[in-house]
């Protein structure tokens, strides 16, 4: 045999052992890749669904910020202040403003994020799509709410009292 049909041979052999494992692997970084864009991508529509009243799976979407966007710090910042602004106590008209601001913000730093730079821009995040019947609904929701809530110390009052005389 001629050196050069060993070396043909040799590097035969070599090209039938690695490119299938490099292949694997390089097929397994491409999906792992989608995988956390897929993931990023979730939240952002679910948190963009949601910019106007809280469920469950926004809860969820806001819960796992940090882990899904861990290798963007951004994001991550723009969340921690947003999250900052939503634990405040009773918070008045400008404080309220100020978290809805700092939510469009953590929005728009999640689609620059996902490409969407000059896609979604401030004015799309800022004008989301709610249903009159729907608002409508909510606003009688949270009165009927307050109207338990004040029904519910009412009585605790009463009842104090009861046994006061008691």
């Amino acid at each position: 045999m001629k050196l050069s049909e060993i070396i043909f041979a040799v590097l035969n052999i070599i090209a039938i052992v690695f490119i299938p494992i490099v292949a694997v692997i390089v097929g397994q970084k491409l999906q792992d890749r989608a995988e956390k864009r897929r993931d990023k991508l979730t939240v952002f529509k679910v948190l963009m669904a949601n910019r106007f009243c809280w469920s469950p799976e926004s809860v969820y979407a806001m819960n796992i910020i940090d882990i899904v966007f861990a290798d963007d710090e951004t994001v991550r910042q723009t969340w921690k202040a947003y999250y900052e602004k939503l634990c405040i106590q009773d918070p008045d008209e400008m404080q309220i403003k100020q978290i809805k601001t700092a939510q469009e913000k953590m929005l728009e730093s999640m689609a620059v994020s996902l490409g969407y730079k000059d896609k979604i821009t401030w004015d799309t995040i800022q004008n989301p799509y709610i249903p009159k019947g729907m608002l409508t609904a909510a606003q009688q929701q949270q009165v009927i709410q307050n109207g338990q809530e004040q029904f519910a110390v009412a009585m605790g009052d009463l009842l104090a009292k009861l046994q006061d005389k008691q």
